[in-house]
């Protein structure tokens, strides 16, 4: 072999080495979530959420020939730190997609960023106005808070109880709930006869509910995530409230049954159907995700896998989704997520379009009720 037909070959050899090196790149998807702080029970079920599925998925080959690596970090809850994270995720990182934050309030602020860079966003948050209006590069997986808020005054409606009184904490996902709550009233005859709200941290609420008391409310309507709700639900016990308590999906886990005790008893709250899944008829066709998951996550983590957890792991595979489908830029996997119909997840069935980046309808929660430290469902 003469020399050039050696240098000839070497090169060949180290182009097809590169190219496959190159093939072989992993796709990194960045992550916020809020680990620790006030909203660990949040973000910690979807960050164990997001590993178990994407081990799961390198696992069984990869897509497309390609590992997945979760880039994840922790905001602790905090706007401001969940929006530096989120430029280190894509100037540093240089992830494809972000999936979370946790909250609404850390959303809203990432938001700017997601538009600007051009990086996909699947928000883990309730808030109807991450998605409301649509914003090209935004979409999320939790569902909308403006549905909530239907299950339950549906539910009152038939009950014909038509005064209710609604307290609301003071920060993003309370001020959207306290939003819908309020714009929805009128549509289901229902009157808001008082209207208080408490702080993120306030750990006594008896000066609003004494207020509530002495109103004509035929049900109560607190708007908040742990641990507020719980100190709602034990203050009302204290003050002999009789009157129904209804909560909000912010508090769909064992967790709020464990904080508030014998005082969750009777509550009712909308909530995904991850928290049933076993009792679900088996012609829901989440029946199976659901499953699935519920023993994953078992598996895994020794714990109920639950609402919360469940919104990562929609995120994750819808982003798989869209990479098994050919995309393989944030362009790209943008342009299929809007594609997405009649994905079968853990928050419902989605279906994005141009006109809709949250993706689900109201079948996408159940009214249900504590009763004996368990969940059942309202019919």
């Amino acid at each position: 072999m003469n020399v050039k037909v050696m240098h000839f070959v070497i090169a060949a050899v180290s182009l097809l080495l590169s190219v496959n090196a190159f093939a072989a790149a992993p796709i990194k998807i960045g992550a916020l979530f809020a680990v620790t702080g006030p909203a660990a029970f949040l973000g910690e079920p979807e960050r164990n959420s997001a590993k178990m599925v994407i081990d799961e998925i390198n696992k069984a080959g990869g897509v497309k020939g390609h590992k997945l690596e979760l880039v994840a970090y922790d905001t602790a809850g905090d706007a401001t730190k969940a929006v530096q994270l989120a430029t280190k995720l894509i100037k540093d990182d240089k992830v494809v997609a972000i999936i979370g934050p946790s909250t609404t309030g850390e959303t809203m602020a990432v938001i700017p960023v997601a538009e600007k860079e051009q990086i996909p966003l699947i928000s883990c948050s309730a808030g109807s106005k991450i998605t409301d209006p649509v914003k090209k590069w935004v979409f999320k997986t939790a569902q909308n808070d403006s549905l909530a808020v239907g299950k339950i005054f549906e539910y009152l409606q038939k009950a014909k109880q038509t005064n209710v009184s609604i307290l609301t904490v003071s920060d993003g996902f309370g001020a959207s709930g306290r939003e819908q709550l309020k714009n929805q009233a009128g549509k289901y005859g229902i009157t808001i006869v008082s209207d208080d709200t408490y702080g993120p941290k306030d750990t006594d609420m008896t000066a609003q509910l004494t207020k509530i008391r002495g109103s004509h409310a035929q049900a109560i309507i607190c708007w908040g995530t742990n641990p507020g709700p719980a100190v709602i639900a034990k203050n009302a016990r204290q003050l002999g409230i009789k009157t129904p308590l209804f909560m909000s999906h912010g508090v769909s886990s064992k967790k709020f049954i464990e904080l508030a005790g014998e005082a969750a008893e009777g509550i009712k709250l909308p909530s995904g159907k991850v928290v049933v899944a076993d009792i679900l008829p088996n012609s829901d066709q989440q029946k199976k995700s659901l499953m699935a998951f519920v023993k994953d996550y078992q598996k895994h983590y020794k714990a109920e896998g639950d609402h919360f957890g469940g919104h990562a792991w929609d995120a994750v595979m819808l982003i798989r989704n869209a990479i098994d489908n050919g995309a393989d830029t944030s362009a790209s996997i943008r342009d299929q997520l809007e594609k997405t119909r009649g994905f079968a997840g853990i928050g419902g069935s989605f279906n994005y379009s141009a006109q809709d980046h949250a993706g689900l309808g109201k079948d996408a929660f159940v009214l249900v009720e504590i009763k004996n430290k368990d969940w059942v469902i309202v019919k």
